[in-house]
């Protein structure tokens, strides 16, 4: 991991406000080759796990996260993470996802998933080392016919530092 810019100022997070969506959408385009269209960042504006990282008064990383209600055993969902190109490896990404499951363990959300890109090795290699474990590979989830995982976290272990490790199997 490398550090940020010397003279730098300390990286904040907070929820995003209808202010912030240009700056999320622009990094959206930047990361991902299937961006999601700005409504879709519209539809989360208000919710709890919808936040960003700035430094330096610059929007450089967000996370998208909900809960889906599920028969008294609530599922978060990690629907979108990103940072901006330039401010990986500055531990942006790990700030916001441990925001975020910190957010969905407070709202009472027992398990977490996401869905990631197969080839996506720095996602990868963070999710896992932050307690993620591959559930099921899917076969041509986006696209451009490449696979995803489906990862998973029990947040009571998360949170006690003993995680579940379910099994992969594919679809």
């Amino acid at each position: 991991m490398t550090t940020p810019p010397a003279g730098s100022q300390p990286l904040s997070l907070r929820q995003v406000e209808r202010a912030d969506l240009l700056d999320v959408f622009r990094i959206e385009k930047q990361c991902f080759s299937q961006p999601w269209p700005y409504a879709a960042f519209e539809q989360f504006l208000g919710e709890s796990g919808f936040m960003l990282a700035e430094r330096d008064d610059v929007v450089v990383g967000y996370v998208v996260a909900d809960v889906i209600p599920n028969y008294g055993r609530d599922i978060g969902h990690i629907k979108d993470l990103a940072v901006r190109p330039e401010s990986r490896g500055q531990g942006v990404g790990r700030s916001l996802l441990e925001r975020a499951l910190t957010t969905l363990f407070v709202d009472s959300t027992a398990l977490v998933k996401l869905e990631v890109r197969e080839s996506n090795d720095p996602a990868l290699d963070l999710y896992r080392d932050v307690g993620f474990e591959p559930m099921r590979r899917v076969p041509r989830y986006y696209d451009d016919g490449e696979a995803a995982l489906v990862m998973v976290l029990d947040l009571d272990g998360w949170a006690t530092g003993d995680p579940a490790s379910p099994d992969i199997d594919d679809e």
